[in-house]
């Protein structure tokens, strides 16, 4: 009750969520299987606001899902910025693309359905300064390397669930996925090319800024 209470506070005492995403979100937890996925108002506005203090030009994130953190990162750009976000599951499209295209967003957003590891390599042209992971956690390390070898120095990496309902130090958690965020978090945690650090937000925000 004390922490439903304490999220309850935080929530009344930041941004507004504003009714499209709130409508956005609703229509998520009514129509989608895994609503939770979705980032929600306080790491909506935290997005918004890195966004903001980073001032990126070019942005991807890799797991669009519903489009919520799509347009919480696109709501921060600057002029002329430009947000390319993958989803791998084109199941996702139909319910997804409308909504990021009757945003007020739509024309900072380019939205690509297919697995990033396949089509990223074939947009040579495309590097980011600034990128949000949220997708396949087997596949964390994949794509920080990626991103990594798109990005400039100060770029910044987010990467999401990176405490993984914390599974990730509890030893009776042996599945593929939580053995990848447990690898990925050990590898850059020693990676001399960031600096690293881990908010305990929902399940785990990661920050690495690329020196």
């Amino acid at each position: 009750m004390a922490n439903d209470l304490l999220d309850q506070y935080i929530l009344d005492h930041i941004d507004e969520e504003g009714d499209y995403l709130y409508q956005l979100y609703r229509a998520t937890n009514l129509r989608l299987l895994r609503p939770r996925m979705a980032s929600g108002h306080l790491q909506g506005r935290i997005l918004k606001m890195l966004v903001r203090l980073q001032r990126p030009l070019s942005v991807l994130e890799i797991g669009t899902y519903s489009g919520y953190s799509a347009l919480c990162l696109a709501e921060g750009l600057p002029e002329g910025g430009v947000l390319h976000t993958f989803e791998v599951n084109d199941e996702q499209e139909c319910f997804t693309r409308p909504l990021l295209e009757r945003s007020s967003f739509a024309d900072k957003i380019h939205f690509y359905i297919g697995d990033v590891l396949k089509l990223l390599p074939q947009m040579p042209e495309l590097c980011f300064d600034m990128a949000f992971i949220d997708a396949d956690k087997r596949c964390y390390l994949d794509y920080y390397e990626l991103v990594l070898s798109r990005m400039q120095s100060g770029g910044l990496i987010l990467a999401d669930n990176t405490l993984w309902d914390g599974h990730v130090v509890d030893p009776s958690y042996q599945d593929a996925q939580t053995k990848s965020i447990r690898a990925f978090n050990d590898f850059v945690a020693r990676d001399v090319r960031v600096e690293t650090v881990i908010l305990p937000l929902r399940d785990g925000l990661t920050m690495l800024y690329k020196k």
